[in-house]
């Protein structure tokens, strides 16, 4: 694989797709773009989830900050890593000259995200009357970020680094 290629560019037609490349072809190659799109993707995700569940642990089982703070605070520290890795990695074939807006709607996206994982975490506490560490967690890390990630991916792709070709 070429480096172009490892990086989501498209591939190149091959011999067996004819220099045109053909329907066939052309639908290979959007799917590996996209499957590289994902998993890049999913890298800086994976990055910034491990920072918010980190922080959030930290502040709240070693400096027992309240579990709704700890979200909060957490999810900024999150949405910073983030962009920087959406913006230099996952899209970086799609920056605008203008990254104070990317930055603005970034910023306004992910706090939308972060409130469907506070909000997780809300109805499990409020609603559903689970306040234990690990519900916290459930509720927060693995329920709420998987609405998150779905909700992030869509509206970063579309929003914050549209195709510009």
């Amino acid at each position: 694989m070429s480096r172009e290629e490892d990086l989501g560019a498209p591939a190149a037609p091959g011999p067996a797709q004819g220099a045109a490349g053909g329907a066939g072809g052309a639908a290979a190659a959007w799917r590996h773009h996209r499957v590289q799109e994902v998993l890049r993707f999913l890298v800086t995700g994976g990055a910034a989830y491990l920072v918010d569940v980190a922080v959030f642990n930290l502040l709240l089982l070693v400096l027992d900050v309240p579990s709704l703070w700890s979200k909060v605070v957490s999810s900024v520290v999150a949405i910073a890593v983030a962009f920087l890795g959406s913006r230099y990695y996952t899209w970086r074939d799609r920056r605008s000259e203008h990254p104070g807006r990317e930055y603005a709607v970034f910023l306004l996206l992910s706090v939308v995200a972060a409130l469907l994982q506070v909000g997780c975490l809300w109805f499990s506490r409020h609603v559903l009357g689970l306040t234990s560490p690990l519900a916290d967690n459930v509720s927060s890390n693995l329920v709420g970020m998987a609405l998150a990630t779905v909700f992030r991916f869509l509206t970063f792709r579309s929003l914050v680094f549209p195709d510009r070709s």
